[in-house]
């Protein structure tokens, strides 16, 4: 590229899992470009999980149903204000973003009639895959037009008083004994585990000698599973679940000997700071949305395949069984409220075979802090 990128700007705004994924191409034009400031553009109420980034200068955000003031606000804030933009996301609204943000911009588009409008906005533009393609890999394609190296690792960021925070919560951070988070708890009912499955788990894992530090969401419906896991836990087990930020519970996760999950933003946060990572996929596709293992190379398509349980570095990916799995859809119901037979028949036998598995794996580094 030949012209002098000052200043750019990543669009995303989607789920905080998405935001996420989009941070190896802010750490990639970071690596190439070291001068360069960058921003991100995402959705109010997702700027948690970059907000201690040491990539990203400012998060600027806008809700996900705007009022039209709002709306003009934004506009006027990035009105070509960047030398660059890239929209992560074939939709409408990001392109228009990146459209009004960049004096260059590359977007991802997907290759029908309907986004020809879209393609007058840009200067280059991607072919969006939305099945054979990891989201971290897809963002990455983003680069190719710049003639950039990418670096593909999600990058987790926290800061001095995020760590003392953590500290607060949970003393073990620093102390002699292991400890395993488990993230028991997602946004969409979809996603979840059985509150017996986590119970088990946590036992087995405290007869282990291991210490049991369980984390979940703040929404009433997961704080409610939260409680009841606890109750069945011995007291020796740690609640964290709305006492710590996403960066603190980073700084947590990163020191942790094992972390279980399911398909959640922190389930990335802990493949990507290289801790042992066990998570549970039932009707998600693995392929796009399988946690990206730490180091993992920016040349593959994915790290995972559409069927079966499977293992990455330090990912150990356990689906449910079912020919239907993985369905690609929200839940047996079809909407994110109900539930997935695939994961509430999932045995804590199996879970566990797989969490001996990656306890006998040598540790990795954890990642990266500012």
């Amino acid at each position: 590229m030949k012209q002098t990128i000052r200043a750019a700007l990543v669009v995303c705004t989607r789920r905080l899992g998405d935001v996420l994924l989009a941070t190896p191409v802010v750490r990639s034009l970071k690596a190439a470009w070291p001068d360069v400031m960058i921003d991100m553009l995402v959705f109010d109420g997702t700027q948690s999980i970059v907000s201690s980034n040491p990539d990203v200068r400012r998060v600027l955000t806008i809700p996900e149903r705007p009022r039209p003031g709002e709306h003009l606000a934004l506009l006027f804030k990035v009105a070509r204000r960047y030398d660059l933009a890239l929209s992560v996301l074939a939709g409408d609204r990001p392109t228009f973003y990146a459209w009004v943000a960049g004096r260059t911009r590359i977007g991802t588009l997907l290759p029908d009639r309907k986004s020809r409008w879209k393609r007058a906005l840009l200067n280059d533009w991607v072919p969006f895959d939305n099945l054979q393609t990891h989201t971290v890999a897809m963002n990455l394609r983003l680069l190719g037009p710049l003639g950039i190296r990418a670096v593909a690792t999600p990058v987790v960021g926290w800061r001095q008083e995020d760590e003392a925070d953590a500290r607060r919560a949970f003393s073990g951070i620093d102390g002699p004994q292991r400890y395993a988070v488990l993230h028991v708890s997602p946004k969409f009912p979809y996603k979840t585990w059985t509150v017996d499955g986590w119970v088990s788990l946590g036992k087995w894992l405290i007869g282990q000698g291991v210490g049991v530090v369980v984390a979940g969401g703040i929404a009433p419906a997961e704080q409610s599973t939260v409680e009841q896991v606890m109750r069945g836990l011995p007291p020796t087990a740690v609640n964290l679940a709305g006492n710590v930020t996403l960066s603190a519970l980073g700084a947590i996760v990163s020191r942790a000997a094992l972390y279980v999950g399911t398909d959640t933003a922190v389930s990335h946060m802990a493949a990507a700071l290289g801790v042992p990572t066990v998570v549970l996929f039932g009707p998600s596709n693995p392929v796009k949305w399988g946690p990206w293992p730490k180091d993992f190379p920016a040349t593959s398509a994915s790290p995972w395949s559409t069927h079966g349980s499977q293992r990455q570095g330090n990912v150990f990916l356990v689906q449910g069984q079912g020919d239907c799995v993985p369905c690609l859809g929200e839940g047996c119901g079809r909407h994110e409220q109900s539930l997935s037979d695939c994961l509430q028949h999932m045995t804590p036998a199996t879970v566990i075979a797989a969490v001996e598995d990656m306890m006998k794996a040598d540790r990795p580094a954890v990642g990266t802090h500012a």
